[in-house]
């Protein structure tokens, strides 16, 4: 039977039987991966451990018909601890996975894997607040998956800027000629702030008020889930941790 490695991150697990449990994971290489670990659910198995959603391990897989097979795995980071000991990073966490889930790219799997592990990173040191990391991840997932909001010209016609109505639908800010009726409001301080959330500015981004953080979290939010075409299920509970 084939066999491959890679290193990769787990997104989710499921039970299977009594004793195993299906792991999918975003591999370094090989983008997302299905697959058995079997007897990880028994007190006396070492690989358990390392086999949690957001840990990053270095893991030997056997290819299957349906489901590939996990034969070993070394873990390279342990960031389940801290983030499971905090409930706001905890449910950032779970956005996080959950939309790297639906954003499977294969051509840009690598840039996928090393963005997560980064993300989950930060918010198991907690170097910025959770909700500030998610955001800055959801908007850079986009748009590696070639869906970057436009936030300077207007989004349907190209007019140039200033522009302050945002349409999610249309792709970002959009001119007064092309805004439907009701869109939604967006002052400059947001949108240079969805500028730094995007370019990974950290100081204008701890920086800014919680009136832009609140603004610039709700479009992205909408931004994110009109995409992927269904909601981001963990993202209701990131809003009631706020």
């Amino acid at each position: 039977m084939p066999t491959y490695r890679d290193e990769v991150v787990v997104l989710r697990t499921h039970k299977l039987g009594e004793a195993d449990r299906i792991v999918t994971a975003l591999g370094r290489r090989s983008g997302k991966i299905r697959a058995v670990a079997k007897g990880v659910r028994r007190t006396s198995s070492r690989l358990g451990a390392r086999l949690e959603p957001f840990m990053v391990a270095d893991v030997q897989f056997s290819r299957g018909r349906s489901l590939d097979i996990v034969q070993q795995a070394e873990s390279l980071g342990s960031y389940g601890a801290d983030i499971s000991q905090h409930y706001d990073r905890y449910t950032a966490a779970h956005a996080m996975v959950e939309a790297a889930d639906r954003l499977n790219d294969p051509e840009a799997a690598t840039a996928h894997y090393l963005l997560l592990v980064g993300g989950l990173r930060a918010l198991a040191r907690g170097d910025h607040a959770a909700r500030s990391i998610l955001d800055s991840y959801l908007l850079r997932a986009m748009a590696l998956a070639g869906w970057a909001p436009g936030l300077v010209e207007c989004a349907r016609c190209g007019a140039p800027a200033p522009h302050d109505q945002f349409v999610a639908q249309l792709g970002g800010v959009v001119c007064a000629a092309c805004a439907p009726t009701g869109a939604a409001r967006i002052d400059p301080a947001t949108i240079g702030l969805l500028t730094a959330l995007m370019a990974g500015e950290w100081e204008i981004v701890d920086a800014a008020s919680a009136h832009s953080a609140g603004a610039a979290s709700g479009l992205i939010a909408a931004y994110a889930q009109w995409h992927l075409e269904r909601g981001i299920r963990s993202l209701q509970h990131v809003e009631a941790a706020r």
